[in-house]
């Protein structure tokens, strides 16, 4: 016998023979058994307010544990934490925390969620679903920060214990995809709908990079996606791209590219569109789309004001989406 196992985890499919690791570079054949070489083995251990992951519609201003291990099935170019989702797990210095040190330390920090966050927490599988497992039942939310690139059996498991997520839909090109991330798109829009129709909180996250998925059009064809399949409702990011990993030559978005696609978006009939890694004051508040008050006023992740009054405006009580302190309105 070869021993040889294959990894049905996400798209790529590994087929793996003994002593060989898939491309997320975390998963390996140990005389035919896939094992994970990371499962309670954080690189990345913080305390974070839920604005940053980024989620604006989900229990505002409340502290989240984050955590992240190494390794990413996706290569994106522009990673931003490229040292440790590219890293091979024994490059880097991991913590020794099990699924229940993790739920300790977040109750001990006053957290009231736990973010799989920061590099990507599909190759992580095992420990994020034990750890939300347990979170869980200890009365802790549960957050995805994900690129969404899974199967749709492994994702319907996992989504029984997340409470949001926030997937970052990187083009509507699939070739993009291809050569900037070495991935495919139509998984990824899959998930996004998979969690919509399972009940997560779900917002979405585009990083706009110049000259390579900047396109007015295809930005549009994002925005006009996002309307047609999860609705009006669902938060959209548009995020500024800054020279990193192996995009070093490139300068960074420009930010009325980011306010011009944010207009566009909302013109297009979404409801709550920001923007994220630069400043602007319209791109961080949140207004109501009936009456168009500002609801929610942001400086960078703080909350400065907060008018949403059991889950709508205070002005027209028109209900608001999203989950705001155990009131839901999706």
């Amino acid at each position: 016998m070869s021993n040889r196992v294959q990894c049905v985890l996400c798209p790529h499919l590994c087929i793996l023979a003994p002593g060989e690791r898939g491309r997320c570079s975390v998963r390996l054949n140990v005389d035919g058994e896939l094992v994970s070489l990371v499962y309670g083995r954080p690189v990345a251990v913080h305390v974070d307010p839920v604005e940053k992951k980024p989620l604006f519609h989900f229990l505002p201003g409340i502290d989240v544990l984050s955590i992240a291990t190494a390794g990413c099935n996706l290569r994106c170019e522009f990673c931003q934490n490229w040292e440790i989702s590219q890293a091979a797990p024994e490059d880097v210095s991991p913590y020794n925390l099990p699924p229940e040190a993790v739920v300790e330390q977040a109750i001990t920090y006053n957290c009231e969620a736990i973010a799989y966050t920061y590099t990507e927490p599909v190759v992580y599988f095992e420990y994020t679903r034990d750890t939300a497992k347990l979170a869980k039942e200890a009365g802790l939310k549960n957050i995805l920060v994900t690129a969404g690139y899974i199967n749709q059996g492994p994702l319907t498991e996992l989504a029984k214990y997340i409470d949001a997520a926030n997937v970052d839909l990187k083009s509507m090109s699939d070739s993009y995809y291809r050569n900037i991330c070495g991935g495919t798109l139509q998984p990824v829009l899959n998930t996004i709908i998979t969690l919509k129709e399972l009940g997560t909180w779900v917002e979405v996250t585009n990083l706009i990079v110049p000259t390579l998925n900047d396109d007015s059009r295809e930005l549009d064809e994002l925005a006009r996606w996002i309307l047609e399949n999860t609705g009006a409702d669902t938060p959209l990011h548009f995020s500024r791209f800054f020279p990193m990993y192996r995009l070093t030559d490139l300068a960074p978005t420009p930010v009325s590219i980011l306010q011009s696609a944010r207009e566009r978006a909302i013109e297009i009939g979404l409801h709550y569109v920001y923007v994220g890694n630069a400043v602007t004051e319209e791109g961080m508040i949140t207004t109501c789309p009936e009456c168009n008050e500002v609801l929610i006023r942001r400086q960078g992740y703080i909350i400065e004001e907060n008018r949403i009054e059991n889950g709508k405006c205070f002005n027209c009580s028109a209900p608001i989406a999203g989950v705001w302190n155990g009131t839901e309105e999706q």
